[in-house]
């Protein structure tokens, strides 16, 4: 089974312009995530996809395999559809990898992997359990329910499953990573928008509403998105790193 990394990386992120060249302790966003995944037995390559001529000059200067790919896609879903498209030899699983992560957790990409075991999935992602309270009611926050098979039943931003008591409650995290078979991803750019994913602003809601199955694995591993520059400042606090 060969499986592919993939990194989309746009410059032009409305809360945070240039974002992936941002730097973090002396190397530009964009390296920390793709030496995470080098950390990882799981891929047979990475590559970043961008939009951006500097995006790419950066990664290739630091050795990185790197593509360009159109200004007009609307998630990273569709960048990493085109990036893969492109490619002589086809994987039979792509793995979606935020470009705002620096630091996120390497073993993640075996634990997708392995989710394909199962003939069944089309689709992987990941879930931590939510141990703090705030987290619940945060509509930042993606909450997810499962069945027994460990398959996504439903994501959303308000507190699912409603519990009468809340000492009785397990909630779960939605974990903003995810893995495709190729024949799959190349189905998912052409699905309509569907109402569920208009009304929680959830591109994963669609590929349910189509049918397809979201295989979970779990983490003790939490995310450290930037999505902001207050997010750089707190995320450097957190890692101890200095300017």
């Amino acid at each position: 089974m060969k499986v592919i990394g993939v990194i989309p990386a746009r410059m032009a992120s409305t809360r945070f312009p240039g974002k992936p060249l941002v730097d973090i302790g002396g190397k530009p966003m964009i390296q920390h995530v793709y030496e995470r995944c080098l950390e990882s037995d799981a891929l047979d390559a990475i590559y970043v996809a961008t939009d951006h001529q500097e995006i790419k000059a950066v990664v290739e200067d630091f050795g990185g395999q790197v593509m360009l790919t159109g200004s007009d896609h609307l998630n990273g879903t569709s960048r990493c559809y085109e990036l893969v498209s492109k490619l002589e030899e086809k994987p039979d699983i792509v793995i979606n990898i935020q470009g705002d992560e620096p630091f996120f957790e390497s073993s993640c990409l075996t634990t997708l992997v392995d989710c394909f075991r199962r003939d069944a999935t089309d689709i992987a992602s990941l879930a931590k359990k939510i141990e703090h309270a705030a987290e619940v009611e945060n509509p930042s926050v993606v909450k997810l329910v499962f069945n027994e098979e460990n398959q996504a039943l439903y994501f959303s931003r308000a507190a699912i499953p409603f519990c009468q008591h809340a000492e009785q409650g397990a909630y779960f995290k939605h974990i903003g990573i995810y893995a495709y078979r190729w024949s799959v991803l190349k189905q998912l750019p052409d699905l309509p928008v569907s109402p569920l994913e208009e009304a929680e602003k959830l591109e994963q809601l669609r590929w349910l509403a189509n049918g397809f199955k979201i295989q979970l694995g779990f983490t003790q591993h939490d995310s450290n998105s930037v999505d902001t520059p207050a997010d750089l400042v707190a995320l450097k606090k957190q890692f101890n790193i200095h300017d």
